[in-house]
């Protein structure tokens, strides 16, 4: 296959021990375009053989320099490759549209937050302290927090700068070395990344990159016994598998899964501030985003005049292909369209959806899907519990605070919640009584928030990434009880 591309590396090899190189398979696997369902390029299929190789690398490199190295000596690295991507901005860009669908600007949006993972775990570097801890007369009590050794990172198709930023950024940062393998789907910033790296100075085997299928490469990374944690961001089912593949090896995992966040909209609600975020929570990237607020809880009170103005935006959005920019891009592939109008199907006893439109600009070929919006959902629809992941929103309505709490914690996940009201107590209150990792007050997202802790409970995961909580979970803590007399 010719390459659609023109590339700074090599896109059918895997990156380990610091080169590029062949992977132990001939077979290549195919990276389509979903604007045009056309070929870009080839990837490796990475083996159980290319797993092993780069875990070894990782390992030489944690017992070799890196493993030795200071913060600051890490955090000056990480801030080198930070400039890098700001320099590579509009190339990781391109890509980014190209390899996953999402319009131009979102994915320039994730080249930006690439950079800015890199410098604030490269400022944070040295500033991950120890305790003295009072105890005993005659004792000194300290902790250390050291690098676990050799992480592995298995990331989605729908957000991979961001997540090896969160990800990587913050396991570096804590002297680990990591094994990255990225999403069979999309994979070409996460090998960027990697060139990146190299020109950044990043030591030999501290980075390597493995692409290849999820059930072989990404299996045989959850199992290896020499990997000391595993970082995960995918679908619940997936995770389930990552967390048993990882278990005989006692290892921690992270998970960052599903969701099925609502937004709860009270009568005294700015509701013109609130009307973008609401959109713009469910259909960026084409609501491929675990995060996305697929759930509308409206008062009664205001419910017509949101649902009015949410109508005239919806029926205002345009979708076509990722580098023309518009409101939506195409979903990733033709798995995941058959799987979001599997959804559609299932809703055929609400009323119609105010939809979006296709564009003429749109290839036939292409994976694309019209936002939907459904009004009046009740509560344990279908499209009301389930993760569509894709640019579906349902509103609820609600006649009290007590009734919209019930309502957004009934389903089994718990990542993010927004609360949209001017009553102080309210918003205290609720954000308390809500069941997810992340509450917004008036907004939501928080324009992104590399410092803010993210993770969810139930069904959406366990563990932090962002963050200082990020660093932590990269380390295991040392204590020390000195006894001198």
């Amino acid at each position: 296959m010719k390459n659609a591309l023109s590339l700074p590396f090599a896109s059918d090899h895997c990156f380990i021990g610091g080169v590029w190189r062949e992977g132990a398979l001939s077979d290549r696997l195919p990276l389509l375009d979903p604007s045009t369902a056309q070929p870009l390029c080839e990837i490796a299929r990475g083996s159980t053989a290319d797993i092993d190789a780069a875990v070894a690398a990782a390992k030489v490199a944690h017992e070799g320099p890196w493993g030795r190295s200071t913060a600051l000596e890490r955090g000056r690295v990480l801030a080198k490759l930070g400039q890098l991507i700001l320099e590579h901005t509009e190339q990781l860009a391109r890509l980014e549209a190209c390899d996953v669908g999402k319009p131009l600007t979102q994915a320039r949006a994730d080249a930006l937050a690439l950079a800015r993972y890199l410098e604030f775990y490269a400022g944070a570097a040295d500033k991950i302290h120890g305790e003295t801890l009072p105890y005993l007369d005659g004792y000194t009590v300290y902790t250390l927090r050291e690098p676990h050794g050799v992480t592995g990172h298995i990331i989605p198709w729908n957000y991979p700068m961001q997540i090896i930023g969160r990800s990587v950024g913050a396991a570096l940062t804590m002297g680990n070395t990591c094994v990255l393998k990225p999403a069979e789907q999309a994979c070409l910033t996460a090998l960027m990344f990697a060139e990146l790296a190299r020109q950044a100075g990043l030591p030999d085997g501290v980075l390597n990159v493995v692409p290849g299928l999820g059930e072989e490469a990404g299996a045989a990374l959850a199992a290896h016994p020499q990997i000391n944690h595993i970082s995960f961001t995918g679908s619940v089912s997936v995770g389930a598998k990552i967390q048993a593949g990882a278990a005989p090896n006692i290892v921690p995992v992270t998970l960052e899964l599903g969701g099925k966040s609502p937004q709860l909209i009270f009568d005294d609600a700015d509701i013109d501030a609130a009307i973008p975020f609401l959109i713009n929570a469910g259909i960026q990237n084409a609501g491929q985003t675990c995060s996305a607020s697929s759930r509308l809880l409206v008062q009664r009170g205001v419910y017509v005049q949101v649902v009015e103005k949410l109508s005239a935006r919806y029926s205002a959005l345009r979708v076509g292909p990722a580098l023309e920019d518009f409101d939506v891009g195409p979903l990733i592939s033709q798995a995941q369209q058959a799987l979001v109008e599997s959804f559609i199907a299932q809703a055929s006893d609400l009323a119609a959806p105010v939809r979006g439109a296709i564009t003429d600009h749109a290839s036939n070929n292409g994976f694309y899907f019209a936002p939907a919006l459904y009004t009046d959902v009740p509560a344990g629809h279908i499209l009301a519990q389930q993760e569509i992941f894709g640019p579906v929103q349902v509103v609820i309505p609600f006649d009290d605070e007590q009734q919209a709490v019930d309502i957004a914690n009934g389903t089994d996940f718990g990542l993010v919640a927004s609360v949209w009201s001017a009553h102080g107590g309210r918003q205290m209150r609720l954000a308390k009584a809500l069941k997810a990792g992340q509450i917004f007050i008036n907004n939501y997202g928080a324009g992104g928030g590399v410092e803010l802790p993210f993770g969810g409970i139930g069904k959406s995961g366990h563990g932090r990434e962002k963050g200082f909580e990020a660093l932590y979970g990269f380390s295991t803590l040392k204590t020390v009880a000195a006894h001198h007399g």
